[in-house]
């Protein structure tokens, strides 16, 4: 081939309509429909007419085209398929990749690409001082492609009774790991580290050696006294617990409560997915009584509920301090959750659904949910009114 045939380094840069642009031997200019550049060699092998791709242009020069090209033609002289051989190039390093990827590199690397979207800076904490308290140790250094039930056994078998609820944690975080490792091609095979169908045959149910303590509950008989008691105490904390038990909501929700996130016309508080338990906005109907705590707090910056630290809210301590205070050390605030729950199944006739959905629960299976598509809000207000009036001593 002429030499005025080839392509020069001018004419590739100035190459703008998608098509194809020989530049002889079997080299190939291609430009996509979008104006993407990339180089291809077409060749037969076998009888059979194949393409081999050598890269995109913004990385790859005319020049090295050329020669990478040239490379290929030699290997099929050779009587070695290039195509073959880059696959297997490409596997051996994946290969070598895992046998020299540790336990711990890979963990430090799922927790740089889920950090982003972990809810609070606590979790975040968790899970590497968590795994570098009791999984490094063991495996932190072997290869992530080398661990197998024995090894995640060797780390769950001296805390699993010793700490079930923290070693129950650590199990999950390693079956996250090798999960990542393997959508990583960083090992191959089942994960050693789930609990269905595997563990569970090998180590007993946290549940069987910690069995599971409620948060502490008021009886709801006794919740108009306490909330009569409530009412006459003064302090932004005791307004922020009293406005937690009128919404069913949970301290963190309320105690980084923003004005921007209540309607007092429509009566409405829009808590964002964010700050969400499940990750999905959540509204609540807001009675008459907490819409009477809203107006007398000072507006003052975007937090609703001041606490003592100028521009911060309330601790999430602060609640509790008033229940403290109140010499009811024994209650927590989201027991009084519980309390609701159990005032609306033993003396209403709410439907559950309504009921879970006011305390933001998920309300049955997937493909229920899919059905569902509404908040049942009109009812969740009718609730919430009631319950209210039930605080307030009201009968209804």
């Amino acid at each position: 081939m002429s030499k005025s045939t080839r392509l020069t380094a001018l004419q590739v840069n100035r190459l703008k309509k998608p098509g194809r642009y020989g530049d002889g031997f079997g080299l190939w200019l291609q430009i996509g429909p979008t104006g993407a550049k990339s180089w291809l060699l077409r060749f037969q092998r076998d009888g059979q007419a194949r393409q081999m791709g050598l890269g995109p242009v913004h990385a790859i020069s005319l020049a090295e085209a050329r020669e990478r090209a040239q490379e290929a033609r030699r290997a099929l002289v050779d009587g070695i398929d290039p195509i073959e051989a880059r696959r297997a190039l490409r596997a051996g390093q994946a290969a070598e990749a895992a046998r020299s990827t540790s336990f711990r590199a890979a963990a430090e690397a799922y927790i740089a690409a889920h950090r982003a979207g972990w809810k609070n800076a606590a979790h975040a904490a968790q899970w590497p001082a968590s795994l570098a308290a009791d999984v490094y140790p063991v495996i932190g250094d072997m290869p992530v492609a080398a661990i197998d039930t024995a090894m995640v056994l060797k780390v769950l078998e001296p805390i699993w009774h010793a700490k079930p609820e923290s070693a129950s944690r650590i199990r999950g975080r390693i079956e996250l790991v090798l999960d990542w490792a393997k959508a990583r091609h960083l090992r191959v095979g089942e994960n050693p580290a789930r609990w269905k169908g595997h563990l569970k045959m090998l180590l007993p149910a946290r549940t069987k050696i910690q069995p599971i303590t409620h948060h502490p509950a008021l009886p709801y008989r006794d919740l108009p006294k306490f909330m009569a008691a409530l009412r006459k105490r003064d302090g932004v904390g005791s307004r922020a617990l009293e406005f937690a038990i009128l919404t069913g909501a949970r301290t963190s929700e309320v105690i980084k409560a923003t004005w921007d996130e209540v309607d007092l016309k429509a009566k409405i508080w829009t808590v964002p997915s964010a700050r969400m338990k499940a990750g999905r906005e959540h509204r609540v109907p807001l009675p008459d009584r907490a819409i009477a705590i809203l107006k007398i707090l000072p507006r003052e910056g975007d937090w609703i509920f001041i606490g003592a630290r100028a521009g911060q809210p309330l601790s999430n301590m602060a609640l509790l301090a008033v229940l403290k205070s109140m010499g009811r050390s024994d209650l927590t605030t989201h027991g009084f959750r519980s309390t609701f729950r159990d005032w609306a199944a033993e003396t209403t006739n709410f439907p559950r659904e309504v009921c879970e959905m006011a305390l933001a629960h998920a309300v049955g299976d997937k493909v229920e949910a899919a059905y569902r598509r509404g908040d049942m809000f009109a009812k969740r207000r009718a609730l919430a009114r009631a319950w209210a009036d039930y605080c307030g001593g009201r009968k209804r």
